[in-house]
């Protein structure tokens, strides 16, 4: 949901703020809330997580009247000069990560297509596949000057349509319509720097263009022969009779190793036995470890396309995973959905998955410091003080929020997430990630209430099933960071979809495809991110840029970048440049001077910390040191700020 304020507040700014109309002040209320202790961490009662939700979901609905009407307007300066109607009706979908999207499913009929605008809420050009559930296969995407993007149809998974029946009935108190729906729609997308591009979908009844049906393949796990997925550089493989993956393969890096995944749960501590600490809501108290085997072999299947091939997996009733390879990509995407966590034996579970190599990491691993700094974790040991453990599990975990990644010598293995989690590597060579919990008794530190999380629908209630991704990869070591931190930012601001119904190719040959917000040569440094990009009532415009690296970590992007304004922004007169403290809550300059001056005992030499120089007020170049975030309020010339140019439209 910040991730959606962000991109919100940038279309904000881009239209014009408009203090009568919707705005996102809602959202950023109920997403400051959200920040509490308890919030964060999940610590909360029952009644107060609904309450959390139930702001946000306040907040997201104006801030979704906001994006469609920015949307429109953006879309509508585009069409009018040729005469075309305006758009009057775009959607977004909220639940498009459990596959229901209404707009998308609706049938094409009367000649009618499909209009997606896509919008990037990151300052670089990017490449993605999208998916959008569909009714029919029998459908063709066409970019807005009328050339055919190639697609591809997947069925989707017995889980996915479950949980999609389940939830949505959950969420909005009805049965999803179509109860047909059975494919997703995948097709790549290129879209610019702060802005958006726009895709057709029609109805290849008429037409010779339609979507490629993925070939399906399912295994018959009874031969020893290995199965290879992946149309690109990226091949894993698979033993056929096991169904489990045996090997990573990358032909362009030259990246070839072993690697498996598996699922396994611990058992939570009930109180009563020898240890009278249980496992809850805040406490991880491990009573035993258990592995999650496959219940059968014809759980195993395999779809293959031109865009990407997918590895299907039902471990049990309620564990299942998709492993997407993409074409164009080189890294597995890997979609768990887990639960309803069985009780009926009266014993909690938390649910975990690993991944094993035969690495030498030496005790060693890498966390993630609120998606920031890498953190060195060694197993069994605190740099501070002598380690008694007592914990040998619990007392390993660390919270990851953007990765975790092993190295050794030669080799490199990252592992991203969508969401926090918490993770470990309890063996060498082992990446360790919790994915849900399900307890039965009260850890006795506050809460007062078991961690046993319910979804109720028509009076009928069962364990939360949750589904999430994670991304793996593996390297040569020391080539690996420039992926984490590229694909982190995208996994964590990723693409704003937004749909409207349009009659047959009454848009399609018109030049202006897609905009930009910024100037249509630039883009930020590959080691740069826009963090924040907001207009205040006072016509002042705050902007917060972050790098993305450490010292050292990177021997290419580890660097001072500059960040050109004039760029940025190249359609107004910058007035004036202020830089600000990170809140933007009192100018840096006098920040500075009231620092305290600390008196420390021994030696005083600190290693100098490196800082971006001052803005010059007529270059306007903002340089970032690694890991450094700066933020500026901007002023701008009410009397020179003009409409945007024919050349800053991308054609």
């Amino acid at each position: 949901m910040s991730a959606y304020y962000q991109a919100a507040r940038q279309l904000e700014y881009f239209k014009g703020r408009n203090e009568t109309g919707p705005n996102t002040d809602a959202l950023a209320d109920a997403l400051a809330i959200a920040q509490h202790h308890d919030a964060v961490s999940g610590t909360e009662r029952q009644h107060v997580a609904s309450d959390y939700a139930l702001r946000l979901s306040m907040g997201y609905e104006e801030a979704e009247r906001l994006v469609a009407s920015a949307l429109a307007s953006l879309v509508n300066q585009r069409l009018s000069s040729y005469g075309v109607n305006p758009v009057t009706d775009i959607q977004q979908c909220p639940l498009l990560n459990i596959s229901y999207c209404p707009p998308a499913e609706a049938t094409l009929i009367n000649g009618k297509s499909l209009v997606i605008v896509v919008y990037n809420p990151l300052a670089w050009k990017r490449e993605d596949v999208i998916r959008i559930p569909v009714s029919t296969g029998q459908v063709f995407v066409q970019d807005f000057s009328g050339n055919k993007i190639e697609s591809q149809i997947l069925p989707l998974s017995n889980a996915t349509l479950t949980m999609r029946k389940h939830y949505v009935r959950a969420y909005i108190g009805k049965a999803p319509g179509g109860d047909t729906l059975k494919s997703w729609l995948a097709f790549p997308v290129s879209v610019p720097p702060l802005g958006f591009s726009t895709y057709i979908v029609s109805s290849s009844k008429q037409s010779s263009h339609s979507s490629t049906i993925s070939k399906i393949y399912i295994s018959e796990g009874s031969t020893n022969k290995s199965i290879e997925v992946g149309k690109g550089n990226l091949k894993l493989l698979y033993s056929e009779n096991e169904g489990r993956l045996t090997h990573y393969v990358n032909s362009r890096t030259l990246v070839t190793t072993s690697v498996e995944q598996s699922y396994s749960y611990y058992s939570g501590n009930d109180g009563t036995d020898k240890d009278p600490q249980a496992s809850g809501a805040y406490v991880f108290r491990p009573n035993g470890s258990f592995s999650i085997k496959s219940d059968h072999q014809a759980s195993f299947t395999v779809l293959r396309g031109p865009i990407l091939d997918e590895v299907h997996q039902q471990l049990n009733p309620w564990v299942s995973q998709i492993t997407r390879i993409f074409k164009a990509k080189e890294h597995a995407e890997i979609e768990f959905t887990v639960g309803p966590i069985p009780v009926d034996d009266d014993i909690g579970k938390e649910i975990i998955t690993q991944f094993k190599t035969t690495m030498k990491t030496n005790k060693t691993f890498y966390t993630d410091s609120n998606g920031r700094d890498f953190i060195k974790r060694i197993r069994d040991f605190r740099t501070d003080w002598d380690l008694q453990v007592n914990q040998p599990i619990a007392g390993n975990y660390y919270p990851v929020n953007l990765g975790i990644y092993v190295q050794d010598s030669s080799m490199e293995l990252s592992v991203l997430v969508d969401r926090s989690v918490g993770g470990s590597s309890l063996e060498d060579g082992q990446v360790e990630l919790m994915l849900h919990r399900r307890l039965l008794h009260d850890d006795a530190r506050g809460v007062g209430e078991v961690l046993n999380e319910t979804v109720c629908v028509a009076d009928k209630c069962e364990g939360l099933t949750i589904q999430g991704k994670l991304y793996l990869r593996i390297d040569h070591k020391g080539e690996a960071a420039k992926w984490r931190r590229t694909v982190g930012q995208e996994l964590y601001s990723p693409l704003l979809l937004a749909f409207t119904e349009q009659d047959g190719d009454n848009w399609l040959h018109f030049s202006p495809s897609t905009f930009s917000g910024i100037d249509s040569s630039y883009s930020l440094p590959d080691n740069t991110a826009l963090l924040t990009l907001q207009e205040f009532k006072n016509g002042k415009v705050l902007l917060r840029l972050a790098h993305l690296y450490e010292i050292g970590e990177d021997k290419n992007y580890s660097l001072t970048a500059s960040v050109e304004l004039k760029k940025l922004f190249p359609n107004k007169k910058i007035n004036k440049v202020t830089e600000m403290s990170l809140s933007a809550n009192q100018e840096r300059a006098q920040m500075e001077k009231r620092k305290l001056d600390w008196k420390v005992e021994g030696s005083t030499e600190e290693p100098k910390v490196v800082r971006g120089g001052p803005v010059d007020p007529t270059k306007l170049v903002v340089e970032l040191a690694p890991m450094e975030i700066r933020t500026f309020f901007i002023e701008f010339d009410p009397l020179q700020t003009v409409p945007v140019p024919e050349n800053h439209v991308a054609m």
